[in-house]
């Protein structure tokens, strides 16, 4: 017997789920910014974390879970269930991305949930509420921005603009660093895709180690958008593996893609 397939209006219903869920993490989120709530250190002292995070993390586990019994889990702030594995749909969620920047007080932080089927993204939200921006998308529809359609920025012969570490500068293929202009550092991954998605800014290269967390749901808005974030092999990602850590990262409007990723091939290694 062939296994029933989701259909585009399963995945309108989960988007609708996921925007109330982030909405209201969110929120919670916003109730301790800039009121120096209490950090933690994980990862060896090398990652903040907050009681803002957990505090997100929480609302988003109940009431997606609530909703969606029988979809898998992945969050930044859950230790690892490796029961997802057995799951077809999954809930990919980062309560916030850019924690670094929520800590000092800064606005460009965002709760990023997606769910993922089979490896790729079908829902996505990022909402970004000190900012007032909620990004969604699915994987039959268009990108929006506060209900807003957007696209990538139409490229052409001028300068591209590109997110990367300045130190990233100098690993470049030589000839293309002429044809970019870096931009000041974005504390959030997801929210900096995003930026290329509405058409602020034209690429970013990731360096290696992002998570799932991180990205699937910004993957997605930014695939509806014309553009992809692709490994250096020029591949799509897949979510949902057993290690959840991804390799340097290429993300840009799709006819900038090939020449980005051709001039990142010397950051594999760094």
């Amino acid at each position: 017997m062939n296994a029933v397939r989701p259909s585009p209006e399963q995945w309108s219903g989960d988007l609708d789920l996921i925007t109330m869920a982030a909405k209201a993490a969110g929120e919670k989120a916003l109730s301790y910014f800039r009121k120096d709530p209490d950090v933690q250190w994980k990862n060896g002292g090398r990652s903040p974390v907050s009681e803002a995070d957990f505090a997100a993390n929480d609302i988003l586990k109940e009431k997606l879970l609530a909703a969606r019994p029988n979809y898998g889990w992945l969050s930044e702030e859950t230790d690892d269930d490796e029961a997802r594995l057995g799951c077809d749909t999954v809930f990919v969620v980062d309560p916030i991305d850019g924690t670094r920047a929520f800590i000092a007080g800064k606005d460009v932080w965002c709760v990023s949930v997606a769910v993922v089927h089979r490896g790729r993204p079908v829902a996505g939200v990022l909402f970004a509420p000190a900012l007032g921006e909620l990004f969604q998308a699915t994987v039959t529809g268009e990108a929006l921005k506060n209900g807003a359609p957007i696209t990538v920025k139409a490229i052409g012969a001028e300068v591209l603009r590109i997110a990367l570490a300045e130190e990233t500068v100098g690993l470049l293929e030589p000839g293309y660093r002429a044809s970019v202009s870096r931009i000041p550092h974005v504390p959030s991954l997801a929210y900096r895709i995003a930026m290329i998605a509405d058409g602020r800014i034209d690429g970013t290269i990731v360096k290696k180690n992002s998570h799932d967390w991180d990205l699937a749901a910004a993957d997605l808005i930014l695939e509806r958008a014309g553009g992809a974030l692709f490994s250096l092999d020029a591949q799509p990602l897949s979510y949902n593996r057993p290690n959840v850590r991804h390799t340097v990262l290429c993300a840009a409007a799709r006819p900038a893609l090939p020449a980005l990723i051709a001039a990142s091939q010397g950051l594999e290694g760094h």
